[in-house]
């Protein structure tokens, strides 16, 4: 019997297979699942002297499209404000930063992933 991963544990999966695909490119893993008043962020890493806000998406087919362009623009701005109250909660003034997606493709038997650096800027209005 195949059990079918619901939601929940497909998006739990692919944000270990995101993280594990981060440190084998260089990301050192600062936080996972941090969350705050205003929402959450799936990963937050360093890359050499650059914190990284990580956004895992992932599709078990594209008949919706490409993992990578699931991304909104509320998602963005929602993001962008959890990073900033990251920021002010840890006291890290303006360090340089940037957004990342993983954008992981779970219809085939191997999952693919992609790293999106720099996938968009800061977006609060």
């Amino acid at each position: 019997m195949v059990m079918v991963k619901t939601p929940h544990q497909l998006g739990r999966d692919c944000e270990a297979l995101a993280a594990a695909h981060l440190k084998k490119a260089g990301y050192r893993i600062l936080e996972r699942n941090y969350r705050s008043p205003l929402g959450e962020i799936d990963i937050i890493a360093k890359e050499q002297n650059t914190l990284v806000f990580v956004e895992v998406k992932a599709r078990r087919s594209l008949r919706y499209g490409s993992a990578k362009l699931a991304l909104t623009p509320a998602k963005q701005r929602t993001l962008s404000k959890v990073a900033l109250y990251y920021l002010k909660a840890r006291r890290l003034g303006c360090p340089k930063a940037r957004f990342d997606v993983v954008a992981v493709d779970a219809a085939g038997r191997e999952p693919r992933l992609e790293i999106v650096r720099n996938a968009f800027g800061l977006a609060y209005r």
